[in-house]
């Protein structure tokens, strides 16, 4: 006897919140300026180049990478100064670590915590992970709202709470003091999100040793190593011995393992690159303030956010004029007319600027 089996769907298997996501979207850029995507727009130097391409003509690809990526972690250790006791857990960007945690920590009623406007994957991935989310508006120059968090917090008692210090996309490094209530009030781990440590002034690497509930995540994509994905996270070992339950076998491969703790050996070289960006970042500033129209807010990041009136329609044509950046608007009530251009090459960021200046004429 047969029997007709009914059509499955994603509508009748997903979860509905599944359902509701939208993909995170990455514009193509070929042949254009890409200030999109908080990428260091310099290329090392060709010595370094031409040693990484010996190594990675040597490398054992055959093999499966170090599962305890040991080599990596004590470069990253080096660079890093982090307090004794602390240990390391890689991932494949700081997006794997997020989900990571996430699932470390989910259970039904569990609360991921972030404050709003801030990088869009948290949300993301406490609705992949099942978990429920909480947003805690900023101020309105986007600094933290230390009494709604607390009260929010005490509300919520969340399992997880994401900072990103600086955050994006405003750009600007919450005052370190109001972050610390923050880590002494809450129930559950704190993550600091440091993706922008090298253009920023300060760290929480320090305070891990002063807090049980603390942990810090970096990625080095912002650095120079976008194409390697790479991010780590630091702290206790209690914490880290358990979530590396999580972490799928070989995450990391034998090429990412090799060039980064080859890049690692040469910090100085990528420091000295964040360097340059960061003069770049005082230049566009200042050449952003001054231009009619915009108001640019203060970064201490590799990117700047700015305001301006039809911001959908300056960007698109600033891609008209060959010029990619992010269009934040409508993304959050808070980013209304508001876009985010990363800092490039000199010329690139003349060339955006000039762009910029040639759509607020012909609107």
């Amino acid at each position: 006897m047969s029997s007709v089996r009914s059509v499955v769907t994603p509508e009748k298997l997903l979860r509905p919140e599944v359902l509701a996501l939208h993909a995170y979207h990455v514009p193509p850029a070929s042949g254009m300026i890409k200030l999109d995507a908080m990428e260091n727009p310099y290329l090392l130097p060709q010595t370094l180049r031409e040693d990484i391409a010996r190594l990675v003509a040597d490398a054992e690809i055959n093999r499966y990478p170090d599962a305890a990526a040991r080599e990596l972690k004590t470069a990253i250790g080096k660079v890093t100064n982090l307090p004794p006791g602390m240990d390391i857990l890689l991932g494949n960007g700081s997006d794997e670590i997020i989900q990571l945690l996430a699932l470390a920590v989910t259970r039904p009623g569990a609360v991921l915590l972030s404050v709003e406007p801030s990088f869009v994957m948290y949300r993301m991935i406490a609705t992949f992970t099942g978990m429920r989310y909480v947003g805690v508006p900023l101020t309105d120059d986007f600094s933290l709202d230390l009494d709604a968090t607390l009260d929010t917090i005490k509300r919520e008692q969340p399992a997880l709470v994401f900072l990103a210090y600086p955050n994006n996309p405003t750009g600007n490094l919450f005052d370190a003091d109001t972050v610390l209530k923050i880590i002494q009030a809450a129930p559950g781990l704190v993550v600091v999100d440091e993706a922008y440590y090298a253009f920023a002034s300060d760290s929480f690497i320090p305070h891990l040793a002063h807090y049980d509930n603390l942990l810090v995540m970096r990625t080095f994509s912002k650095l120079g190593m976008a194409g390697l994905r790479l991010g780590f996270l630091a702290g206790r070992a209690t914490w880290l011995s358990q979530l590396e339950k999580l972490r799928l076998p070989y995450n990391v491969g034998v090429l990412p393992q090799l060039v980064a703790t080859r890049l690692l050996a040469h910090h100085d070289v990528l420091l000295t690159q964040a360097e340059d960006i960061k003069l770049e970042r005082t230049r566009l500033l200042a050449t952003l303030d001054a231009i009619s129209g915009v108001r640019a807010y203060p970064s201490a990041a590799n990117f700047i956010l700015f305001r301006v009136e039809k911001a959908t329609q300056i960007f698109e044509g600033l891609k008209q004029r060959g010029v990619l950046i992010k269009n934040l608007n409508g993304g959050h009530p808070a980013l209304i007319d508001c876009l985010r251009v990363t800092i490039g090459t000199p010329a690139e960021n003349e060339r955006f600027v000039s762009a910029l200046k040639d759509c607020l004429h012909s609107i």
